[in-house]
């Protein structure tokens, strides 16, 4: 079993920056393509961006592409969420997950993890 911990979240006006980290432990990560997710208060948790467990293959939700990007380093066992251009939109808490492949829908990720807040100021 992988556990995994987000950080870097936090408060950040529009146009701003931040990044992601999720740590591992227990596993390695190399073996596991990873996503995150947001969800945002009321809402459904929702697809962000996904990357295989080489950095080979990603995916993006349209509501992000162009403004996030994904990555992962096997060696530190961390897979980062670079978010750029941040819209009051973006305001959630941020998940990753560890998974079997690069997909959209959050069932097929079967380690979460505790989530960090993203909030941004209009």
């Amino acid at each position: 079993q992988v556990q995994l911990v987000e950080s870097g979240g936090g408060l950040v006006q529009a146009g701003g920056s931040l990044r992601l980290s999720c740590a591992a432990s227990g596993r390695t990560l190399s073996t596991y393509a990873m996503g995150w997710f947001r969800q945002a208060p009321g809402k459904e948790r929702e697809f962000v961006a996904a990357i295989s467990w080489s950095g080979g293959s990603t995916a993006f939700a349209d509501s992000v592409k162009g403004r996030f990007t994904i990555s992962r380093d096997n060696a530190k066992n961390t897979v980062y969420l670079q978010m750029n251009t941040l819209k009051p939109e973006d305001t959630a808490v941020y998940y990753c997950a560890a998974g079997p492949m690069v997909v959209t829908h959050r069932a097929a990720y079967k380690n979460w993890g505790q989530g960090t807040q993203v909030t941004v100021s209009s």
